[in-house]
């Protein structure tokens, strides 16, 4: 490679804490930048041209392998750095050989309204894992896009991110506000589902092929009065077993596949 590598070692280079900063929301919020850790999540954020700005590579390590040909053809600034270093600026208990320092994409909403839109919105799930966990079922099915409701974790959260296993490049994750979005889709005839405990049809019943939008909330809490007032369908995952409950990622992954069942090899 004979891109020229800028090089760091002090902790206290002020690059060094810029990237360090965006570990915490309101720095993530204030610069719109957040970091991708590890060479999986570079690759995809490369592959998918991001804008990714920086790229940080253990100087003891070296450049990985998969990522060789990709470096050698981006023009984001490159930096090798110190194991300590690394440690600063990745949330992993074990740093990662590599990071990049990725600007957030500009809301699209456009995926929102198709013809046929299969969205998945999510209200007031906290848990990071979850939530990028859902984030991959809906890009592994199809789906048009994800929403981020109010009191959801945030989308850029080093473990968010890492949960999605790079699927928050692939399909438009979207940080909105619920009160708005759900009755502009219902006004474009969109239907609004939601799981519910007393509902008599089951997600096998239910007809996927229409617009749909799957609302999603937190295992303790269930949906907000808010959104359930807006649902226009209820729908149940039948269990047979002595199990009480799947949880939010289990239970979406599960209607997520229905769906892709009933829309793409006929109900």
């Amino acid at each position: 490679m004979n891109k020229r590598m800028m090089s760091i070692t002090s902790l206290q280079n002020e690059k060094v804490k810029t990237m360090a900063a965006l570990l915490e929301k309101k720095h993530r919020d204030r610069t719109g930048r957040f970091i991708v850790e590890g060479v999986h999540l570079v690759q995809e954020a490369l592959l998918a041209d991001a804008d990714v700005e920086t790229i940080v590579i253990d100087m003891e390590r070296g450049i990985p392998a998969e990522l060789r040909t990709l470096l050698s053809n981006t023009d984001c600034e490159l930096v090798e750095a110190t194991p300590a270093i690394m440690a600063k600026c990745t949330g992993t208990d074990s740093p990662p050989p590599v990071f990049g320092v990725v600007a957030k994409p500009l809301p699209d909403d456009s995926a929102l309204w198709g013809s046929n839109s299969l969205v998945i919105v999510l209200d007031g799930v906290r848990d990071p894992g979850n939530v990028g966990t859902i984030i991959r079922s809906a890009d592994a099915v199809g789906a048009d896009a994800v929403i981020l409701g109010q009191g959801c974790v945030d989308l850029y959260n080093p473990k968010t991110v890492r949960s999605t296993m790079g699927s928050l490049f692939h399909l438009p994750v979207i940080e909105g506000d619920l009160a708005v979005l759900l009755p502009a889709a219902k006004e474009r005839g969109i239907t609004l589902v939601g799981t519910s405990l007393q509902a008599t049809s089951t997600c096998y019943g239910y007809n996927w092929n229409e617009p749909t939008w799957l609302l999603m909330g937190s295992e303790s809490q269930g949906l907000s009065e808010e959104s359930l007032a807006q649902v226009d369908e209820r729908i149940i995952i039948p269990m047979h077993g002595r199990s009480e409950s799947l949880n939010v990622a289990m239970a979406t992954t599960v209607l997520l596949y229905e769906a892709m069942r009933q829309r793409r090899y006929g109900s």
